[in-house]
């Protein structure tokens, strides 16, 4: 059932006497105290048999409120089941909403929005007549005061410009709420389009779509330039065609044929005409730090997600400040912004983590991925009082400031919160778990360690994706996971290697981690370097190998059931490199010890050999799955793509792709005016299936960091795969990306020479 306009969104209007909330009681203050008045915005965000989500925005039209509670009653019998944002209690039809403690500012022209879920009759619905803030019903107007303030005014004045209320979707969500039960097995996944490209290819066009995981079988394809229909016969083979001698900017639309019936035509393509697409960005403003020193910013990491439920992809993009400092650094640091841009390059929103969020490579992982499972993806990370959302929401005090002299922000209140990654809203905000507690207690006394920070997405119930947030890996890691429904953020477990039977997991973190089904039973695995986290949060297993800076986990080895790891050590008295199975850990070769080896990469490169080759920085050579050097070390130890006709995997490295040969690299791109991201890390804002075929796109920043440069490659291929984004493995990977030393995503099967047919995934799409 849906609402008519009019009672779907109702603005009521009235008058309320202020508060002070004082050691968690709310307080009256006489009339004569403060002027006061609010406006409410109260709306259906969706409805189905037996229930309904609300959306409610409070703005503050009086003087500035330090605590808030709204009231009202209803009338149809509905009743509150769930909340965000905001404490709702409910006595007969009386209905309170308290503020969540981090909102409870409200300056002069203030917001503050929370949601709730209600059940409902099916037979009305109506909106609640009226609303009260603090115990005065609401008229939209300032209710004069009897008497000069008996207080003395703020020291912080209002701000001059109020922040914006939060606006409602450009779409209306959709009116069922997402499955209570999937399908037995299946895991929720994106509902994409085609993501159809035309890339320039000499004197033609290579236009290339998705595969979706969901069609394996069965479809065909249908490709037209204009009105005319370019294959003689439905295209069987792989998702690519080359259109050749067709002008560069040609149009281009595709068909899904199945059954011998045309379906509807696909969105027209994206025009890569100089090989490239470029995403306009916008960067910040640069500052100065309280020690006098100038900044300015750059673009840093990405990820994508369909925040719009659109079933193409946005990109959200991380700014760095030029200050930002590894954690064993001292300093300030600018601000870190979080973006969100279409592929046109209009920006969505800008969330301002504000000063105290220090800026680093370990310092901000932000996850996107559709968590309610309602079809558009949220945006997660930590945040602390000064943080303001993408509409203006102000998170905890405006004025606290957390910095020590050194730069670093070892005090004060950590929370972990989920925004709306349509409006850059804020969804949902508890405490960051784990707390960093003594400082001193993680390793170090000045503030290194302690906040050492890592993020990921996985499939721990094996169907829906649930948030890992995570701190400390060189002594103590705790790992924390999170599950969003019904807008709100829920423990699912913590894990602490402090705890009972967990012992074997301290100091065996990396500086990345990855998530993988390892034991085959449907849910997924935290792999957090040389220690294994089960899906229930307890410990599968550690190798005792220690700290490392890279692992790559994937089936390596197709030769042998199951998964396998390849992961480099930074303790001098540990093998150097290993090669284990992802299950049991067992190690199935390793190399001597060799110092601090910072660098290692494991992918099918050569087709000399079959299954992965690895390499790592402080190794020679290139070993085989059974530790054998069989050849020629690559020129770099970076990232991996998927660029060429064939499924060998290419070497990423700063912005370049080359082919290995035996003899020496082959360069297949070099990116024009583009920059990599992460000092010597020389990683891409994000590389991964994000368009077209099952190849990999590569993101770079432009060198004035004004737009993010997008390749595909214009290389047609015989191999048809669906869209890697629909394998649950490699989905996660893109999501963890960029987690503090960025490592290249893998899939749940193998990918290279010999290949068998890639299994069909067990998903469904949202």
């Amino acid at each position: 059932m849906h609402l008519s306009p009019t009672r779907r969104r109702a603005a009521l209007l009235a008058a309320a006497a202020a508060t002070t909330l004082t050691a968690g009681t709310l307080t009256a203050v006489t009339a004569s105290a403060a002027a006061a008045g609010c406006r409410v915005d109260y709306k259906i965000s969706s409805q189905w048999g037996g229930g309904f989500g609300a959306d409610v925005t409070v703005t503050n039209l009086g003087d500035p409120l330090n605590g808030w509670t709204l009231t009202w009653s209803y009338t149809a019998g509905q009743q509150v089941t769930q909340a965000w944002n905001a404490t709702v209690t409910q006595s007969g039809a009386q209905v309170s909403a308290r503020d969540a403690g981090y909102n409870a500012a409200l300056g002069t022209n203030g917001a503050a929005n929370f949601g709730f879920n209600a059940s409902w009759n099916d037979a009305s619905n109506p909106v609640p007549a009226s609303f009260a803030l603090n115990g005065t019903t609401c008229t939209g107007g300032t209710a004069p005061t009897t008497a000069p303030p008996t207080t003395a005014p703020p020291t912080t004045p209002p701000p001059t410009t109020p922040p914006p209320t939060t606006p409602p979707p450009t779409t209306l969500p959709p009116t069922t709420p997402p499955p209570t039960d999937p399908p037995a097995g299946a895991k929720q996944l994106e509902d994409l389009d085609r993501g159809l490209v035309s890339v320039r290819s000499g004197n033609g066009n290579l236009v290339s779509w998705r595969l979706l995981g969901t069609e394996t079988s069965g479809v065909s394809f249908n490709l037209y330039r204009g009105s005319t229909k370019v294959n003689a016969s439905p295209l069987t083979g792989a998702t690519n065609y080359l259109d050749s001698g067709a002008a560069a900017g040609s149009a281009y639309t595709v068909r899904a044929v199945v059954n011998g019936a045309e379906q509807a035509a696909s969105a027209p393509a994206l025009q890569f005409t100089n090989g490239y697409l470029d995403v306009p960005i916008q960067p910040p403003a640069g500052g100065t730090t309280p020690s006098g020193e100038a900044y300015s910013y750059s673009a840093n990491d990405a990820s994508v997600g369909d925040l719009d439920g659109d079933g193409d992809y946005e990109i959200v993009l991380k700014w760095d400040p030029s200050n930002a400092k590894d954690n064993s650094q001292s300093g300030y640091t600018g601000n870190v912004y979080v973006d969100a841009y279409t592929l046109s390059g209009s920006r969505l929103w800008r969330i301002d983590l504000g000063r105290n969020i220090r800026a680093g490579a370990h310092y901000t992982q932000f996850q996107v991925y559709d968590y309610d499972g309602d079809g558009r993806a949220e945006v997660a990370m930590k945040t602390a009082d000064g943080t303001r959302s993408g509409t203006g929401q102000l998170i905890g005090s405006s004025s606290a400031d957390y910095r020590n002299s050194s730069g670093y922000v070892l005090s004060g209140p950590e929370y972990l919160t989920m925004f709306n990654g349509q409006t850059g809203a804020i969804a949902s905000t508890v405490n960051y778990d784990p707390p960093r507690g003594t400082v001193s207690s993680w390793g170090d006394s000045y503030g290194n360690r302690v906040d050492r920070f890592l993020a990921g997405t996985a499939y721990l119930d094996g169907q829906r994706p649930s948030l890992i947030m995570a701190r400390g890996y060189y002594t103590r890691a705790v790992v924390a996971a999170w599950d969003f429904r019904n807008g709100a953020l829920t423990k699912r477990w913590t894990f602490d290697s402090n705890a009972s039977g967990n012992s074997a997991a301290a100091g065996q973190g990396n500086h990345q981690l990855s998530v993988a089904d390892v034991d085959a039973d449907g849910r997924q695995e935290i792999v957090y370097g040389a220690a294994t986290i089960d899906d229930n949060g307890r410990l599968l297993y550690s190798t005792g190998n220690g700290h490392g800076d890279a692992l790559h986990v994937g089936d390596l080895d197709p030769s042998r059931s199951g998964l396998e790891v390849f992961k480099v050590d930074e303790d001098a008295s540990k093998p150097s490199s290993y090669f284990a199975d992802a299950r049991t850990g067992q190690i199935i070769w390793k190399s001597p010890a060799n110092g601090d080896n910072g660098r290692g990469v494991s992918a099918d490169i050569w087709a000399g050999s079959p299954g992965a080759e690895s390499w790592s920085a402080a190794v020679d050579g290139l070993a085989n799955t059974r530790g054998q050097n069989v050849g020629r070390k690559p020129s770099s130890t970076n990232f991996l793509a998927w660029w060429d006709g064939d499924p060998v995997r290419e070497l990423l490295d700063a912005t370049k792709i080359d082919k290995y040969g035996t003899g020496g690299e082959t360069r297949l791109l070099t990116g024009s005016d583009v920059a990599s991201n992460n000092g010597t890390k020389s990683t891409p804002a994000l590389s991964g299936d994000i368009l077209g075929d099952w190849r990999e796109e590569v993101i770079w920043r432009t060198s004035d960091s004004r737009a993010l440069r997008i390749y595909s490659t214009p290389t047609q291929t015989g191999t048809r795969i669906y869209t890697l984004m629909h394998d649950p493995q490699y989905r996660a990977a893109i999501a963890w990306q960029n987690t503090a030393y960025n490592q290249p995503p893998h899939p749940g099967f193998f990918i290279g020479d010999g290949m068998s047919t890639p299994p069909t995934p067990n998903i469904y799409l949202r």
